[in-house]
């Protein structure tokens, strides 16, 4: 994201200054394909794309289960395809180069395709065993650190106690 502002900063600055870089657009454009690319990848690894978690989440384990995989077949399907898309690509290409940098190969540019497409299935490969698990689990998960002071094993509350029937208090 640095870079893509770094380039298009400095087209402005020099295009003001009356002396307009002509690679500037090309690589601007490109960098921001990485960035989406990229970004896209990165929140499939940490599920921020837009869903219906709370919806999925309420359901009972033997509907919400079948939906889940059902939803990663959907989207690891598509990705494997944008893959072999993407790397077909790289066939047809050949030795082209950018038209305003011939030095850098056009493969350069479209390697985000197929290279983003992996990340993708890699960041729903990696996270599926969370989406399985549900969300009772990731809670419990996180309520089985011990107390504060419990240590000595007092026969007090533990906690996390009803938070599996959901009776625990509301975060």
């Amino acid at each position: 994201m640095v870079a893509l502002a770094l380039v298009v900063v400095l087209g402005v600055v020099f295009r003001k200054l009356g002396a307009s870089l002509v690679w500037y657009d090309e690589v601007a454009s490109i960098l921001l394909a990485w960035l989406t690319f990229y970004g896209a990848a990165l929140a499939a690894l940490h599920r921020a794309h837009i869903g219906f978690p709370k919806l999925v989440d309420g359901l009972a384990p033997h509907v919400r289960r079948p939906l889940i995989l059902l939803g990663e077949a959907f989207v690891l399907m598509f990705f494997v395809v944008v893959a072999w898309a993407g790397w077909r690509v790289f066939g047809i290409l050949g030795g082209e180069t950018l038209v305003s940098l011939p030095w850098v190969p056009q493969r350069l540019a479209q390697s985000v395709i197929p290279i983003g497409a992996v990340l993708f299935i890699i960041a729903e490969l990696v996270t599926l065993p969370e989406v399985w698990a549900g969300p009772l689990s990731s809670a419990l998960g996180a309520s089985e650190e011990p107390a504060g002071g419990d240590e000595a094993g007092d026969g007090g509350p533990e906690r996390g106690e009803g938070e599996a029937s959901g009776l625990g208090s509301p975060s």
